[in-house]
């Protein structure tokens, strides 16, 4: 439950990022959300998040260069030598908004 939990509120503050960016186009997030919740699962959205360690970013050491530069110590996570984030369930991402970021299938 903590894994969803961590993975739903990630898409929460992804979708919170896209309706304060309000695009160049002018349109806002309702405008490029899909109205269906079908299209959500399938990633059918303006932009994508990218998590260290999996197909698009696979080297998890670059997980230190995050860390560094946002210092997630002073909010008690921190990070193992394994390149894993304490406690468990935290994460972190890149975030792209370009309208072509999207992710792949190797």
């Amino acid at each position: 439950m903590g894994v969803q939990l961590t993975e739903a509120l990630a898409e929460y503050w992804h979708r919170r990022i896209r309706e304060e960016l309000t695009f160049a186009s002018g349109a806002t997030v309702a405008e490029e959300d899909p109205t269906e919740v079908t299209e959500f699962f399938k990633l059918g959205y303006r932009g994508a998040r990218y998590s260290l360690g999996y197909g698009a970013c696979p080297e998890l050491e670059d997980r230190a260069k995050i860390v560094m530069l946002l210092r997630p110590d002073r909010i008690g996570v921190t990070l193992s030598e394994e390149f894993q984030l304490h406690p468990e369930q935290s994460t972190d991402a890149l975030i792209a908004h370009h309208p072509q970021a999207q992710y792949f299938n190797v």
